[in-house]
């Protein structure tokens, strides 16, 4: 097969949870793929590759974004936070890990990384959202196995368990 007519790969650079990635990439190479494929974080899942579902969500400098919708160039100098930076470096949960265990707010597990990446964006906004405030936030992400209640009450639950961890009083909604 002969070669592509002016394919050239850039030179990217980008800190992903913690640690410094670099990487030869064409200029139309998803985040996602990026992420999955080169560098092996495979938690970030991809779904419906549209933006739509939420699977593929990962914090990009502290805000989350749909990795399915950026090219990794546009992540070249920036820091990315995948599912796998949620964990402790000695493998413990996260207590927003934790929570959506303890709480069932994940079955088959393949949009969990999405929903936890977002309530972590939404828990270091606010540490003490309301029922109502959650479901805005977790809005944009979708699961087609559970009703939701347990997405929300593990979001509750973490929220708990992060205030109780820096010593902040512990208020059930």
């Amino acid at each position: 097969m002969p070669e592509m007519m002016g394919t050239r790969k850039i030179a990217i650079a980008m800190s992903v949870n913690g640690t410094l990635h670099e990487g030869l990439v064409e200029p139309r190479r998803l985040l996602a793929d990026f992420l999955r494929e080169d560098l092996g974080f495979t938690g970030t899942h991809l779904g419906c590759e549209h933006g739509v579902c939420g699977a593929c969500t990962v914090l990009l400098d502290g805000e989350t974004v749909r990795s399915c919708l950026l090219f990794a160039v546009q992540a070249s100098g920036r820091t990315v936070m995948t599912i796998e930076g949620l964990a402790a470096p000695d493998g413990s949960l996260h207590p927003i890990q934790a929570a959506f265990w303890e709480e069932h707010g994940l079955q088959c597990g393949f949009c969990t990384p999405g929903f936890l990446m977002t309530t972590y964006e939404l828990l270091q906004a606010n540490t003490k959202p309301s029922e109502d405030e959650i479901r805005a936030a977790i809005s944009g992400n979708l699961c087609r196995c559970t009703g939701y209640q347990n997405i929300v009450r593990s979001v509750q639950s973490a929220a708990e368990k992060m205030a109780a961890a820096v010593g902040a009083p512990v208020v059930s909604a």
